[in-house]
């Protein structure tokens, strides 16, 4: 069921700081999840009370990696992920969303938090028909990724690349397209790429609140101009709408009519 994995250790544990706020524990929190201590509670309140929308852009941005998942699997045909920037596990995990369509899908994710390699376990459930594995490797090294990646998963075949809200965590705008460019070159045609990322230039106060927590710190996450996320997928087929604000990307019939907020994606195949 697991092809490739780095497991957590007694090492992994003890780099674990449980008395400081951590960025991945106060977004699950933000989830709903319950990977999460009392410190991370409080400063996710503090930053809910300067900006109360922040759960919304939390959970808007994983209804939109689970539509996303959706079209790629009954739409595309898509059998292989390869998810960076996992993230502590929550619900409608990529497998979780995956596997449910079709059993037989591989999902590699990759992380590079001594969190996340703690709850590694928990991310490497699979079908039997499947597999998932956890790389534990840096955005910044895209070849390793890959070369890690391609122990379970076979990169001539079409591969999903998911980046969700892991770029902005990159503060030099011109580095982070070269990793992407080169994460894609090293996927065969039909392929796809899944980006979603805060954005700047839409909603004041989580600017305000966002560039309050950068400077406080803590590992800063950068908000992005729309039309920088969209050149992400320059050299790419960028399917319809194109790069909105994630609710506006295909919601589901049944679901309340979709608000702007500050969160953008889009979803596009490799020629």
């Amino acid at each position: 069921m697991t092809d490739h994995a780095t497991t957590p250790g007694a090492a992994a544990h003890q780099k674990i700081d449980t008395s400081v706020p951590h960025s991945a524990r106060i977004w699950n929190y933000w989830l709903g999840g319950k990977d999460n201590y009392p410190v991370d509670e409080e400063a996710g309140d503090a930053y809910s009370a300067l900006f109360p929308g922040i759960s919304t852009i939390a959970r808007s941005s994983r209804a939109f990696l689970r539509r996303n998942i959706s079209y790629l699997v009954t739409q595309a045909g898509i059998r292989q992920f390869l998810d960076i920037g996992t993230g502590l596990p929550t619900g409608d995990n990529t497998h979780e969303v995956a596997q449910r369509i079709a059993p037989e899908t591989k999902i590699v994710y990759v992380d590079h938090d001594p969190m996340v390699l703690a709850h590694a376990r928990a991310l490497l459930t699979s079908t039997p028909e499947g597999a998932t594995a956890y790389v534990d490797a840096n955005l910044a090294d895209p070849d390793r990724i890959l070369a890690a990646a391609a122990e379970t998963l076979d990169l001539t075949r079409p591969t999903a690349l998911i980046l969700s809200n892991i770029l902005g965590h990159m503060g030099d705008y011109e580095q982070a397209r070269t990793i992407v460019k080169r994460l894609m070159d090293g996927l065969p045609s039909s392929s796809y790429l899944s980006i979603n990322d805060g954005s700047r230039g839409i909603d004041a106060g989580f600017e305000q609140a966002q560039d309050g927590y950068n400077s406080s710190g803590a590992v800063p996450y950068f908000l992005r101009p729309v039309d920088e996320i969209t050149a992400f997928f320059d050299g790419l087929e960028l399917l319809e709408p194109g790069v909105v604000s994630v609710p506006f990307w295909r919601p589901e019939s049944d679901s309340p009519a979709p608000q702007l907020i500050a969160e953008h994606g889009g979803l596009a195949r490799k020629p």
